[in-house]
């Protein structure tokens, strides 16, 4: 912009030079021509009043005037010419200014002379005696004083166009100046130019319109952020080249990779090379539909890639993985507590069906009833106590919202337990203690209760002849805190990390002497799930175990 208004200023000072000269010149010109015209009608003049007084001897004193002196006389014959040859002239009846002269007592003309062959102002009058007398100056001289003073027209011109130039710098600066210091951000705060204000007011609107719909899409792109980011879900978008165009940190956490890529352009392929993550996407990006699973680093993983179209043309594809490690974790206890609880309750069904059936048949004799009898008895209570350990472990895992929570004395509710398990304990020669004072927890009551029976009966049947069991109930920072502590034969340190699992014994071939469902110490587990406790097992094999719960305060 500055460079054409300065271009422009300096065309405008240039055609007002060439034209002021020009006007000039003209000035000049017609004034240098006027005068010159003047001249000769004044010197005519002169001429004609001596030539009346003097006779045309005069002429003959002024032969040497520049300015060429013509007697002609009535009928066109030249009489006399100071610069030819008078009888060798053509008859001047013809001429103008003669006419005029001889019809009018003066006359002139400018026109081409035959005998000079120079442009040429003519001026005749008419003497008393009928004669004319013309007096004639060239015009070529005006042309002549022109060229005299061209060098000064064209010096002038020159320091003017300098002049203009040097000025038009300037004023282009001052002009383009407030232009550029314009604050466009700020258009209305701006104060540069009364024509501006039309244009700064749209660009004032114009900025309000951007930054609203800035505004706009960083809103929905914080959205769009917060939700991606807050998904378990990987989340993938990718181009139709495998690039990456817009992902979360699940799908690299999924995906097993450490660093975020540099670059959001990355190919996804880089991001796990396994055959099944590439054959999701590369079906994507073929225009079908594709689900992988994707095992990696003890997870599973599903892959669900989908073609995004666009004109008839796959343009991209959008990939979701999913975490199904503990579905399929689910499915296998699932499928593990199937196989246990059918096994479990086929046998003692077994013993029940097969006394039944020798006692049908009359194979036992009637003093052996008693005791076939008294098997099935013990096997049903066996049966019955299965089934119920089960029904607790599935109102557990439902989380049935019919439980009431209340406030209760955990230390009372330990020495309710303690009390029931004192027959059996003392039927093995254990002794059952209770340490602590009262200390209330909020939960449902019947679940804690079931969880420190489980607990202490363990501690019971496990133990050895003449041991002892410690109930003790304390008050922690961390909340309130019982702890089963038992004198027995211990759990091998290979099997502590699996006791809490549902149907698991240590000593199987010792499971149905000492009874029990193997389900105790994972009602425990689920009881304290549901608590929010914590629940840590220690144990020296042939020294003893330690059970601890931590209820929250």
């Amino acid at each position: 912009m500055q460079k054409k208004i300065f271009k422009n200023m300096c065309l405008l000072a240039l055609v007002a030079v060439v034209l002021s000269s020009l006007l000039i010149a003209l000035v000049y010109y017609a004034s240098f021509d006027n005068r010159m015209k003047n001249e000769v009608r004044e010197e005519t003049q002169f001429v004609r009043n001596a030539v009346e007084l003097s006779g045309e001897e005069y002429l003959q004193t002024v032969a040497g005037t520049p300015n060429r002196i013509t007697l002609i006389d009535g009928d066109g014959t030249v009489l006399y010419d100071n610069q030819a040859e008078a009888a060798s002239m053509e008859n001047h009846g013809d001429r103008e200014e003669v006419r005029e002269a001889l019809t009018g007592g003066a006359g002139e003309a400018t026109r081409m002379s035959g005998t000079l062959s120079e442009q040429t102002f003519y001026y005749a009058v008419k003497l008393q005696n009928g004669q004319v007398l013309r007096v004639a100056a060239e015009t070529d001289s005006v042309f002549a004083a022109l060229l005299s003073i061209l060098p000064w027209i064209i010096g002038v011109a020159l320091v003017a166009a300098l002049v203009t130039v040097i000025f038009s710098r300037f004023l282009t600066k001052n002009i383009v100046a407030p232009i550029n210091s314009l604050d466009l951000d700020h258009p209305s705060e701006n104060t540069a130019y009364d024509e501006l204000a039309p244009l700064l007011s749209k660009i004032h609107r114009q900025n309000e319109v951007i930054a609203q719909q800035i505004r706009s899409l960083r809103e929905k792109q914080e959205e769009f952020t917060s939700i991606t980011e807050n998904m378990s879900e990987g989340f993938l978008v990718l181009d139709h080249n495998t690039d990456i165009l817009s992902y979360n940190t699940s799908a690299l956490r999924l995906l097993g990779v450490e660093d975020a890529p540099a670059d959001t352009h990355t190919s996804a392929l880089a991001l796990n090379r396994s055959a099944g993550f590439r054959s999701a996407v590369d079906g994507a990006l073929s225009g079908t539909r594709s689900e992988q699973l994707l095992r990696q680093n003890g997870r599973c993983c599903q892959v669900m890639a989908n073609p995004v179209w666009r004109d008839g043309e796959v343009e991209g594809a959008v990939v979701v993985i999913l975490d199904i490690t503990e579905q399929e974790e689910r499915e296998n206890l699932r499928r593990e507590f199937t196989a246990n609880v059918s096994h479990e309750l086929k046998t003692p069904l077994t013993s029940i069906s097969g006394f039944a059936e020798i006692i049908q048949n009359g194979i036992v004799k009637p003093e052996d009833i008693p005791r076939f009898a008294g098997n099935i008895y013990v096997e049903s209570q066996r049966l019955i106590t299965l089934v119920d350990d089960i029904l607790n472990l599935s109102r557990l895992d439902e989380a049935d919202v019919q439980l009431e929570r209340e406030q209760f004395d955990l230390t009372a509710l330990a020495r309710d337990v303690a009390g029931r398990l004192k027959p059996a304990a003392k039927k093995n020669g254990v002794v059952i203690t209770v340490i602590g004072d009262k200390a209330e927890i909020n939960g449902v009551k019947s679940i804690v209760d079931e969880m420190i029976y489980n607990l202490c009966e363990n501690a019971v049947k496990y133990n050895r002849k003449n041991g002892r069991v410690t109930l003790t109930v304390s008050q922690e920072p961390a909340g309130t805190a019982l702890t089963v502590t038992d004198t027995g034969i211990g759990i091998p340190k290979a099997d502590v990390d699996r006791v809490f699992e549902r149907f698991y014994r240590v000593d199987k071939s010792h499971s149905k002497e000492i009874g029990g469902t193997g389900l105790g110490l994972s009602i425990v587990k689920h009881g304290a799930a549901f608590h929010n406790a914590k629940v840590s097992l220690n144990s020296t094999e042939g020294e003893g175990t330690t059970v601890r719960l931590v209820f929250p305060a």
